[in-house]
């Protein structure tokens, strides 16, 4: 077994490996960084054990995977890590730098599904009202909880979401989700309206150089950040009197959740969400299952007690 890789071979290694998680893989700038920090947690260990990364045996790689649990790692966060350390592996295998990959029989654990926080229509309706139009930006708030709803957005898109990618005309916008893959996601009326009150204040404020083309601007000029999203939908939904744990993407569950329950079908939902797979869209599916469970139980006539006994 080779004695760890020197610090610049480390540095060198990592910098190639960013380099194909944004260009070969397509990924998302805060999945990289993700990706690249259990990285970091990995080669510690192996630093710590005086193994270089090129030569780990899959033993070696289960000691690891086995301590997580035991520095506080919850399972998503260590499902997580597993999958990073898998595309790690596969990188060092494509790039020829090794010829078998160690992680190849590791198996990834299968979590719960989690059933995300859902709002009621009526609450979203809470939310929208409690925002002030007449407020500095609260037409721009409408404009935002209204197609973040409206199209089911993650908050990135939302952030990102360019004056180019707006279509009136169409009733469209075109979404940049991850792995920059695009999609066009219909745009409801009532977005269209708050979109078209909040334009003229937007062309008034005006963009700083560069930022011109994106849709929603923060107070100095520039596209949102996704902190500031969250906290503007946490004080929404405090304004509402709304107790549920929000965020921006409760809504995006609202949205498909809504759409479920009006009809739409999950394939047409999986293609608005951007979802790669319909296996995730199917988490939806799964809440509706439960609602309907609810329901049945509470009101079908064979499991309502009979107010004298049997």
């Amino acid at each position: 077994m080779s004695a760890p890789l020197k610090k610049e071979e480390t540095a060198r290694l990592v910098a190639e490996y960013r380099r194909y998680l944004t260009l070969s893989r397509s990924l998302a700038k805060n999945t990289v960084e993700a990706y690249l920090s259990d990285l970091d947690k990995l080669l510690a260990f192996l630093l710590l054990e005086g193994v270089s990364p090129l030569e780990a045996s899959r033993q070696k790689l289960e000691e690891f995977l086995a301590g997580l649990h035991d520095i506080g790692i919850g399972a998503r966060s260590q499902c997580r890590i597993i999958s990073g350390t898998k595309s790690f592996y596969r990188f060092l295998l494509l790039s020829g730098r090794i010829a078998d990959d160690p992680t190849e029989l590791i198996p990834v654990p299968r979590l719960g599904r989690h059933l995300p926080e859902v709002l009621t229509v009526e609450e979203i309706d809470r939310m929208a009202a409690a925002i002030d139009r007449s407020a500095p930006f609260g037409q721009r708030n409408r404009a935002m909880l209204e197609t973040l709803y409206g199209c089911g957005l993650r908050v990135t898109e939302l952030c990102t979401l360019r004056l180019s990618d707006y279509f009136p005309q169409e009733q469209y916008v075109r979404v940049e989700g991850k792995g920059r893959k695009q999609r066009l996601v219909p745009i409801s009326p009532a977005a269209m309206r708050e979109i078209g009150l909040y334009l003229p204040e937007r062309l008034e404020q005006g963009a700083k150089p560069g930022e011109e083309d994106f849709l929603f601007l923060s107070r100095r000029g520039a596209h949102l950040s996704r902190i500031m999203v969250f906290r503007l939908i946490k004080e929404w939904a405090a304004l509402a009197g709304i107790a549920k744990t929000v965020s921006p993407h409760t809504l995006r569950h609202s949205f498909a959740t809504h759409l479920l329950e009006g009809g739409a079908n999950l394939r047409a939902i999986q293609m608005m969400l951007g979802h790669e797979s319909i296996d995730t869209t199917e988490i939806y599916a799964h809440l509706d299952r439960e609602q309907l469970r609810a329901e049945i139980i509470e009101h079908h006539p064979r499991n309502i007690r009979h107010p004298f006994g049997r």
